[in-house]
């Protein structure tokens, strides 16, 4: 039966009221909150073990350390003015390194190697030459393969590009957020447009394929016409991929957040309108949308990907890595393979003593179920594409559809609403649906419980 949505829906305003709640961001699935301490490092060490060795993996590495601290952030850094514990860390990770070698069943091939933080170019040049020598003896990098770091501007020198570069750099992601200095001062994070595009420039210079420019909307003081405007300069640049991520505010969580003025942030009816001109301002520039906060150049991987059904969601938000393995390393990084996820010790103190200890320094972790499987290839289609063939979804994991008859049930509403399509065979998330796409993932969540505390709006 095709279940067509009602052309008289409610207006955005109304469906804001009705459908802001709380909803992950389906990074992974099952989602942290479900992740506890019975996958520990014993549980790790036997999924290592298993794993193929012609199959190639990637490798995440997690670098914990800025020279300011912004206030929106929500990632695990602290800001140092010494460099010295920078020094310290390298050297543990690369002790954390050897002990992972040591578990894999051999010399795996590595695809994607991805460096995030944190800053990842508050690493010297000398530190980055020992991961990349160390990275490069303890696996085969692949010729092609693809790697990227996170990049703050501010601190970002001409050498450290060069040297990157030498190591193989492929992608670079350069915060920005907005250009507006009453912005900027709410969130601790000023720096001139001039100074971002030297950044592109250098990297362009020295043979860096793609550059990614990182921007927000939602933070204190900002308004459509802040982040219009904000758009206008870094388009200049012409960046391959732009990510447009609205902040997420989360004081319980992230205590350096409460020193933004709550007053000062814009409601979800404004949200909306920001994030909605500034992707319309893209697409009418040429650039491509991607899932739900993504933007590429036509003939950039990703948009290709995008095309083709290949895209793919990780924790480093949407990517074309294939790989069912992800070695995370590095204080609260967050690793994959077939047998479920693991989480090392968020708090870096923990996973100092426990790497020195000679232990892989899992926290957390959840091992990954049939059922998981299936409800995960659901959404992240659903994530990806905007649409998923359920019976199709049903068909490649041996289930049938009359299991997710509940979560088709509660979609009626968003059907009712203009925000979905069910035909019986192919569910389909509407233009006006997409700012809901990860409410409407939450019908398929065995999981979820309502949990204010846990999950940033929807919206």
């Amino acid at each position: 039966m095709t279940v067509l949505y009602n052309p008289q829906a409610p207006a955005d305003a109304q469906l804001i009221a009705k459908y802001d709640g709380r909803a992950p961001r389906y990074t992974s699935y099952p989602t942290a909150v479900q992740f506890t301490p019975d996958v520990d490092e014993a549980v790790y060490r036997a999924w290592l073990s298993t794993l193929p060795t012609t199959t190639p993996v990637s490798v995440y590495l997690h670098i914990p350390f800025c020279a300011r601290l912004c206030w929106y952030c929500g990632c695990n850094t602290r800001a140092v003015t010494r460099h010295e514990p920078v020094r310290d860390y390298v050297d543990l990770l690369m002790a954390e390194l050897s002990l992972l070698e040591q578990a894999l069943p051999g010399k795996m091939t590595v695809g994607d190697i991805h460096l995030g933080g944190g800053t990842p170019n508050m690493l010297s040049v000398e530190e980055l030459a020992t991961i990349f020598g160390n990275l490069r003896r303890a696996f085969h990098v692949s010729e092609d393969a693809e790697i990227a770091a996170e990049l703050d501007p501010a601190v970002l020198s001409r050498d450290w590009v060069r040297a990157a570069a030498y190591h193989g750099l492929s992608r670079a992601s350069l915060g920005v957020q907005n250009l507006a200095p009453e912005v900027q001062r709410a969130v601790n994070r000023q720096e001139r447009f001039e100074d971002i595009a030297e950044c592109v420039d250098d990297l362009r210079q020295a043979g860096v394929k793609s550059v990614n420019l990182d921007l927000m909307y939602g933070l204190p003081h900002q308004t459509t016409r802040n982040t219009l405007s904000t758009l206008d300069a870094v388009l200049t640049l012409r960046p391959e991929r732009l990510a447009l991520f609205g902040y997420a505010h989360v004081p319980w969580m992230k205590s350096h957040q409460k020193l933004l003025d709550e007053a000062a942030l814009p409601g979800p009816a404004e949200r909306l309108e920001q994030s909605q001109a500034a992707a319309e301002r893209l697409k009418t520039e040429g650039y491509v949308q991607i899932g739900l906060d993504h933007f590429a150049l036509p003939d950039d991987a990703l948009a290709k990907a995008a095309t083709d059904g290949g895209l793919h969601r990780n924790f480093q938000g949407y990517t074309t890595d294939t790989a069912g393995t992800l070695l995370g390393l590095g204080a609260s990084a967050i690793g994959t393979s077939p047998g479920g996820y693991v989480q090392n010790i968020t708090q870096e103190l923990g996973w100092r003593h426990a790497v020195a200890d000679g232990r892989l320094p899992i926290a957390r972790g959840v091992a990954v179920t049939d059922e998981d499987r299936f409800r995960a290839d659901i959404i992240e289609r659903l994530m990806c594409d905007f649409a998923v063939d359920l019976v199709a979804a049903c068909d490649r994991h041996g289930r049938k559809l009359a299991e997710l008859d509940g979560s088709i049930a509660r979609l009626q509403d968003f059907i009712a609403d203009g925000l979905a399509v069910w035909n019986g065979q192919v569910l389909a998330v509407t233009p006006r649906g997409r700012m809901l796409v990860r409410s409407i993932c939450a019908l398929f969540d065995a999981y979820l419980a309502p949990d204010a505390q846990r999950h940033a709006k929807a919206i």
